[in-house]
């Protein structure tokens, strides 16, 4: 979970259902609800690599479908990073809300996912204008990437996060809702994307500090010297 700061409604005395925990739980949630798998390798794999959930908790396990549950029988329902590993979001999505009468949902977007493409997420996510769109990764295109993603698929796992944690606005998103959850399957990718204006990503700072992390120090003396010569240069020309 990547803005646990935005659950924010959970009340003292309200029971709290966590849907897919894996291995890193919310400290509020009192029961969870995991999905039934036979490989202990594939529940770590669909739980991101990070491990098996270990708690003192209630866990109810299930096949997948209606959840075991009565009809909002739950205050608040977490799930986060769930959504991307089902294969119909409307039907999952009318189950938090029979369960729940508010929650939090948190899930990544195509951006994440076309860079590192990660096999168990199953769909494209992105919420809008107070409506989750989402379309299939068949539908997209994206598995004629496979071999290229592969390299960035590798990087996340060895835990190369720079670019993760750089852009971690743009690659999840999160939030809180309240009774009715709308979602719309799609087909066309700019339904699951930002628009350029929607885009404010703010100049990159290269001060000698980051410049050190990307550049070996013999580099970087040369890029100054470069940066030097080059100003030098256009100062030289405004005056000739």
């Amino acid at each position: 979970m990547f803005f646990a700061d935005r659950i924010k409604s959970i009340k003292p005395t309200d029971r709290v259902l966590e849907v897919g925990p894996g291995a890193t739980p919310h400290p509020r949630s009192d029961i969870f609800l995991e999905l039934r798998y036979e490989d202990v390798n594939e529940r770590i794999a669909q739980s991101g690599n990070i491990g098996l959930l270990k708690t003192d908790k209630e866990v109810v396990y299930y096949d997948g479908g209606k959840f075991p549950f009565k009809d909002k029988e739950f205050d608040y329902v977490i799930c986060s990073h769930v959504l991307e590993h089902v294969f119909d979001a409307d039907e999952f999505l009318k189950e938090l809300q029979r369960v729940g009468y508010k929650g939090y949902l948190e899930f990544p977007t195509v951006y994440y996912d076309y860079l590192y493409n990660f096999p168990e997420h199953q769909l494209f996510l992105f919420e809008k204008d107070g409506v989750i769109y989402w379309m299939t990764k068949e539908e997209s295109g994206l598995k004629n990437y496979e071999e290229i993603q592969k390299f960035f698929n590798i990087s996340c796992q060895l835990r190369y996060h720079n670019t993760i944690n750089t852009f971690k606005e743009y690659f999840f998103q999160g939030f809180e809702w309240e009774g009715i959850i709308v979602s719309q399957r799609v087909k066309d990718i700019q339904e699951i994307t930002y628009s350029k204006e929607q885009i404010k990503l703010k100049p990159y700072k290269f001060t000698e500090e980051n410049a050190k992390k990307i550049y070996p120090v013999i580099s970087f003396k040369k890029f100054l010297k470069y940066k030097i010569d080059k100003k030098f240069q256009q100062i030289k020309k405004k005056i000739g």
